[in-house]
């Protein structure tokens, strides 16, 4: 995929120098997946927010979006995009696209990237921004993310932006059964935990990667 981001760069506190700050930063907090950090110094994350607070984008701090909404902190998003990246994921699922960053990201590292927005405000905006920018491998969708997309099943890897009790079984069985993996904050006695579960012919293997702040998993479309 042929992208000219260098038409995004910005100045000040936008500017490429504040983004390899950010990169840095992101190598001290344990992110070392190059392919990883490749994508995340490439991607502006500037233009997806307000134009009034892009001077924090290279900030390690969640923005609001609209609509109660939030990009979230470029660590979590490195880490959660480093999580699934173990396993080479060609296809992606995302379920809650927001501003449209963290589907911007793994563009770059897979091959298709499927994402999922039940607010048809934040659909429409990040929609068009991914056209804007001349991505041709993110395929957006305004729908209710609990569902998936089992037309397009089954997934590589699916990442979920948004916490609840429990996985959606939808997406649970919308992932590949060799060695599929989805990554979630999932809710435990008031706490968020980022959560990993790896499918492999009907077996699972969960993991526990630290406390997650994230907005909760709603049913509908809005």
């Amino acid at each position: 995929m042929s992208v000219d981001f260098k038409k995004f760069s910005g100045v000040g506190m936008t500017s490429d120098s504040s983004r390899e700050k950010l990169i840095l930063f992101l190598e001290k907090q344990g992110i070392t997946n190059k392919k990883v950090l490749h994508s995340m110094r490439v991607i502006p994350r500037h233009i997806f927010v307000d134009e009034a607070i892009s001077s924090k984008a290279y900030d390690n701090t969640a923005l609001p979006i609209g609509k109660s909404q939030t990009i979230s902190h470029p660590l979590i998003v490195a880490k959660m995009t480093e999580i699934i990246m173990c396993h080479n994921p060609k296809r992606v699922l995302e379920i809650g696209t927001g501003s449209g960053y963290q589907a911007s990201v793994l563009s770059l590292l897979a091959d298709k990237v499927y994402t999922i927005e039940r607010i048809e405000y934040l659909h429409n905006i990040s929609k068009n921004l991914f056209r804007k920018i001349g991505f041709k491998n993110i395929y957006p969708k305004y729908s209710d993310g609990n569902t998936g997309w089992p037309q397009k099943a089954p997934f590589d890897a699916i990442i979920v932006t948004a916490g609840a009790a429990n996985i959606p079984d939808a997406l649970i069985d919308q992932l590949s059964d060799n060695g599929g993996i989805l990554v979630s904050p999932v809710e435990n006695n008031g706490k968020q935990y980022l959560k990993s579960l790896i499918k492999t012919e009907g077996n699972y293997k969960e993991k526990i990667h630290g406390i997650v702040n994230f907005v909760p998993l709603l049913n509908g479309i809005s």
